[in-house]
């Protein structure tokens, strides 16, 4: 999963074109998914429309599934999302998620901007609910183009965990939720099944940086840790910066805040992090992985890329 990441030096288009450029690569390396992000207005993201960036990569693609991780259902009427994913499916048939979230903005201002604020009622599982009917063909009005239904993912919290078995989705998880393999096993017990997914199916998210050393594959995660240390600082979400190792006049809580992160992350030399995944699965009784991984250095993060593809392999 790509987010698009805008990166100090470079100009916005950049992070869009390079999420393109690794859709390209993954799909040379084996991969069976490629889903990009939405967020909007953030300094670090150049991605907010996700149906248009899909549209692109499909057109330089051939094989690999491409989707949504996700559309933030809050900012979007359920009818213009049946809409763009029934056309790429039309474009793109038998490839297309849709994965979909209720995350609002991130800051303020960008959620007035988008019209949408905390306080509002929480009308996700109805607008997932429309949002199927609509797919399905099962409305008052239908979508068009009139197309067979791309599969919908919910990216899933607590509360999205209890939404997905309600209405018989399967769901991505990943940070917290990962250790809560009750949480999981609820969501499996009280799956109802649907036209969508017969039984319940679970993708855990996670950072995965693949090197010829620990040390090597932790310094790869550095750079996404320090953009998260700065902005729980600054309240905005930064571009990524070309820096392998802490400034030795990082606060301490900064560093702190790196040293969690990145300890957090599946690092390491292909065996450690198959190992690792072996684990995760074990503990998850996951259907599939999905890794998020970003770092500055495009050439080593397609390396990184091409080595976990080998270690999923092997397993």
């Amino acid at each position: 999963m790509d987010r698009s990441r805008t990166r100090a030096g470079f100009d916005d288009a950049t992070g869009v074109t390079g999420t393109v450029e690794r859709a390209v690569w993954a799909e040379q390396a084996g991969y069976q998914r490629f889903w990009v992000a939405e967020h909007h207005a953030v300094p670090g993201i150049a991605s907010g429309a996700p149906a248009v960036l899909l549209a692109a990569i499909g057109g330089r693609t051939d094989r690999i599934r491409l989707g949504s991780g996700g559309v933030m259902l809050p900012n979007h009427q359920p009818l213009v999302v049946a809409e763009q994913f029934s056309m790429l499916s039309a474009l793109y048939p038998g490839r297309i998620d849709l994965g979909v979230g209720r995350s609002l903005g991130f800051t303020p201002p960008v959620r007035r901007a988008l019209r949408r604020e905390r306080d509002e009622p929480d009308t996700f599982e109805a607008d997932i609910d429309e949002l199927r009917h609509y797919l399905l063909g099962t409305a008052d009005v239908t979508a068009r183009p009139a197309i067979a239904a791309p599969p919908i993912f919910v990216l899933a919290t607590g509360h999205g965990l209890n939404v997905a078995a309600r209405l018989g989705l399967p769901v991505v998880v990943g940070g917290p939720a990962l250790r809560d393999a009750d949480r999981l096993a609820t969501y499996r017990r009280e799956f109802r099944a649907s036209e969508f997914n017969p039984v319940p199916h679970v993708m855990v998210s996670v950072d995965a940086y693949v090197a010829d050393s620990e040390e090597q594959a932790r310094r790869l995660a550095v750079p996404e840790a320090w953009a998260i240390a700065r902005s729980r600082q600054t309240g905005e979400f930064p571009p990524l910066e070309d820096i392998a190792e802490l400034p030795s006049d990082a606060p301490p809580r900064v560093r702190e805040a790196v040293e969690k992160s990145v300890a957090s992350a599946v690092a390491g030399t292909p065996e450690q992090v198959g190992r690792s995944l072996e684990r995760l699965v074990d503990h998850t009784a996951a259907d599939e992985v999905i890794s998020s991984t970003s770092t500055f250095d495009r050439a080593r993060l397609r390396a990184s890329d091409e080595l976990l593809a080998q270690v999923v392999s092997r397993l």
